[in-house]
């Protein structure tokens, strides 16, 4: 059989002939099925079924058990996070969400600097414009009787934070929403088409950069070097991308569902209120229990056996973070919302190598945004007049509004 290879260097991954013209044609179907609020109902049937399932739909297994999810984000050799090429068959960066879809050396290379705008130490220098930003946001609110706070605090707040953290002029948060919103599309050349204007924006933005740098990471990006040599435009560009794009969209998607969450748990939010030190607690269930990020898809490289499933080379595997999370083999009684759940080693984050670069700056924003929320409006509560809409999105669970009383 003849083998083809796909990726260049020492970060190839050959698959046969066959195998790539699947893995295309996968690639696009299981981006086509967006996700529903009562997905916990699916997770939980598919959890009470051995092994993996394989859905047409999505041209995909579907890995759903703790167990078997944890084997595949631990094992990246077999299960590759590169999928999204170029004509050449080179990965193209940008598209496949930087780093998010890169595997070792490559991705190791490009995470040890994109940690470093992520350290505690760094996220913590950001508390006091957090707060002040909050501040602002929820003081605006103040005399108003119902707001919708996705669009009065869960955005502005984190694509404020990294927009002035990257140095991207605030006047551009518009567009990026837009932008942010195709990516997360059910539509696969609409994506495609959003990361190339992103990877415009970026390009330009880095070439005004390189003629007047500023106190900013993106120009901090420009002038690193790495083993000795300066990253590349690519490398800045895609960086750059997912930086903006996971540095929002976790906490967008995370704020509102952590007051639904205690605004259908009313002895929890008590609780809270009454105990700030418990909301911390509060956002690790919340992640576990509506977990935001529900997968991301991984390639099978070699022929495996897997709980019974015969895998091929190109094969998509879906390794169901939210289900995972709901299984009991990991969390007893998961259905149950406990904020004083431990240990809650819950993959709301990721795991492995790919877990959220931006986790704790998420943490920080959703902790001081409701502790702040709560404490000015301590009767809020969801306006139940107004259902609940999910964004058209095939992997991140987020909600278009959320429509409040603030009492």
């Amino acid at each position: 059989m003849r083998r083809e290879r796909l990726l260049p260097g020492n970060n190839a991954m050959v698959l046969p002939t066959e195998a790539r013209v699947r893995l295309v044609a996968a690639r696009k179907l299981q981006i086509g099925t967006p996700l529903t609020l009562d997905a916990a109902a699916t997770y939980r049937r598919l959890l009470e079924e051995p092994g993996l399932s394989f859905d047409e739909q999505r041209g995909s297994w579907l890995a759903a058990r703790y167990a078997d999810v944890q084997r595949i984000l631990l094992d990246p050799k077999t299960f590759s996070s590169q999928r999204t090429l170029n004509r050449d068959g080179s990965v193209d960066e940008v598209a496949s969400g930087s780093i998010l879809g890169l595997d070792p050396p490559r991705h190791r290379q490009l995470r040890h600097l994109l940690a470093q705008a992520f350290t505690q130490r760094r996220v913590a220098q950001l508390e006091p414009r957090i707060r002040g930003i909050c501040n602002r946001l929820i003081g605006a609110m103040q005399g108003q009787g119902t707001a919708d706070l996705v669009e009065a605090l869960a955005f502005p707040l984190p694509i404020t934070v990294i927009a002035e953290l990257l140095g991207v002029p605030l006047a551009d948060i518009g567009q990026f929403r837009v932008w942010a919103s195709e990516l997360l599309s059910n539509d696969y050349e609409l994506r495609l088409a959003a990361f190339g204007q992103f990877a415009e924006y970026f390009d330009d933005l880095i070439e005004q950069r390189r003629h007047a740098m500023a106190d900013d990471l993106l120009s901090a990006l420009i002038s690193t070097e790495t083993d000795g040599e300066r990253l590349s435009q690519r490398d800045i560009t895609s960086a750059c991308t997912l930086l903006l794009i996971a540095g929002h969209e976790t906490t967008t998607s995370l704020i509102p569902v952590l007051l639904w969450c205690l605004d259908d748990h009313p002895e929890a939010r008590a609780e809270v209120i009454r105990s700030p030190e418990l909301l911390s607690g509060a956002i690790e269930e919340a992640l576990r229990f509506r977990t935001v990020v529900h997968y991301m898809p991984r390639v099978v490289t070699e022929e495996v056996e897997f709980e019974g499933s015969r895998l091929r080379p190109g094969d998509l595997i879906l390794p169901l973070f939210a289900a995972a999370n709901l299984d009991p083999r990991q969390f007893p009684d998961p259905g149950r919302f406990d904020i004083r759940r431990s240990p809650n080693r819950h993959f709301g984050f990721g795991h492995g190598i790919h877990s959220c670069l931006g986790a704790t700056l998420a943490r920080l924003e959703t902790i001081i945004a409701v502790q702040q929320l709560l404490e000015r409006f301590p009767n809020l509560e969801r306006d139940r007049s107004q259902p609940l809409e999910l964004r058209p999105a095939a992997f991140v669970y987020s909600l278009k509004h959320y429509p409040v009383r603030l009492g």
